[in-house]
């Protein structure tokens, strides 16, 4: 079988459709701070209201434990939905009570409404098969077919991604493909040079997409807090950074296997070494194998890769045709440690080539640091699910809707 799509849905004048879309944004004192999510749904949504459908838009935001959590609340999201629309958004107050029945049965053709956060009920999410299908039950009653489309979520089998999509007739939607398409494009005959960037805190969160990735790429570069489990693997003290210590067999395994396959694992020569985590720390550039050395001591934090390696690891992308990047290079959010991070970001701007910026954190990143979405080949909305696809795990909000990889 192959992935459902709109297509297969047939006339949608005057039906209800369901959107499960993944508007899970980043909030700072309720304002929304990055609507990259939202923006990625237009697309989908915008075809639906063409097609003369009624739009029942449901999503997660953070993770509220079950229970409603006005902090947690879709709210703002549905007023920036609003304001990308140009039209009215009807919010339900709830997501299965009173307020979604109304604000549901008020829809007429071309409407949306957004109905509250999926994981204020803990149903969703709960490894409970017959919870969840229960919990899909009534999310379905509101709709004539179900629209699949929240990318960052088909790794879940959860109420809305997985059970929702058995019981009305279902499709995936324009975003799902064209991730679908790009993630294809990094796997089948890339063009190479082909280099993976990999950061972010936690080797243990790559090591299976490492594994994976090593026999079809040519290079290899680690940033971010996995570094200094690299770093000690090679027998390097790394001071008070954060470290992995379980995982440092498998990392030396890692590091042999890609001497095995001819792969270049290029780790950072220098590091920017902190007294403390806070933008107002005291920091100096050290030697990645002498962080211990700086007048911090063992208790020197590594917090972003150093001048040297960011430049190094710049002109490496640049002469690339294909790159994967997931994952700071440092603790961006801090303006001394966002060197780094910068300069990756700044040379997949410039590839002669097709560069990928993986989702979640390095998404948020390349914005915050004034990056535009237009400037690269493609920024994921699904940072962990891309991971998952490109290690060749099952995912099984993609293969309820047909998909076989």
């Amino acid at each position: 079988m192959s992935l459902r799509t709109l297509d297969s849905l047939g006339d949608l004048t005057g039906k209800r459709v369901i959107v499960r879309c993944d508007l899970n944004v980043p909030l700072k004192n309720g304002h929304i701070t990055d609507d990259g999510r939202i923006r990625a749904s237009l697309g989908t949504l915008n075809a639906l209201i063409q097609a003369g459908a009624k739009l029942v838009v449901i999503s997660h935001l953070g993770r509220p434990d079950g229970e409603p959590d006005a902090k947690y609340s879709l709210a703002p999201v549905a007023q920036r939905m609003c304001e990308l629309l140009g039209k009215p958004v009807v919010f339900a107050a709830d997501t299965v009570g009173s307020a979604a029945e109304e604000a549901v049965e008020g829809l007429d053709t071309g409407d949306v409404a957004l109905l509250e956060n999926l994981r204020f009920n803990a149903h969703e999410t709960t490894k409970d098969e017959g919870e969840r299908t229960e919990f899909a039950k009534r999310l379905a009653k509101f709709g004539d077919a179900f629209v699949s489309d929240g990318f960052g979520v088909v790794h879940r089998k959860q109420a809305s991604v997985y059970e929702l999509a058995t019981l009305l007739p279902s499709a995936a939607g324009l975003l799902i493909e064209s991730e679908l398409a790009v993630l294809e494009k990094l796997t089948i005959n890339p063009e190479q040079p082909y280099t993976v960037v990999l950061g972010g805190s936690k080797v243990s969160d790559k090591l299976d997409v490492i594994g994976a990735l090593l026999p079809k790429v040519n290079r290899l570069l680690i940033g971010g807090g996995m570094l200094f489990t690299f770093l000690v693997a090679q027998g390097y003290k790394v001071g008070a950074s954060l470290l992995e210590k379980d995982q440092v067999e498998a990392v030396t395994g890692y590091l042999a296997k890609a001497k095995e396959l001819g792969v270049e694992i290029v780790l950072p020569t220098d590091v920017v070494v902190a007294e403390k985590f806070g933008s107002d720390a005291k920091h100096v550039v050290a030697p990645a194998q002498a962080i211990e050395d700086t007048e911090f001591g063992a208790g020197g934090l590594g917090l972003d890769i150093g001048p040297d390696t960011a430049k190094n690891f710049a002109d490496i992308i640049s002469s690339s045709k294909t790159v994967f990047w997931n994952g700071p290079m440092g603790v961006f959010e801090l303006a001394p440690f966002a060197a780094g991070t910068k300069a990756v970001a700044a040379a997949l701007t410039t590839l002669d080539g097709f560069g990928v910026v993986g989702g979640g954190d390095s998404a948020a990143a390349v914005r915050e640091l004034g990056f535009h979405d237009d400037q690269f080949g493609h920024i994921s909305t699904g940072g962990g699910a891309s991971l998952e696809y490109l290690e060749g795990k099952h995912l099984p909000g993609l293969e309820v809707l047909g998909w076989q990889k």
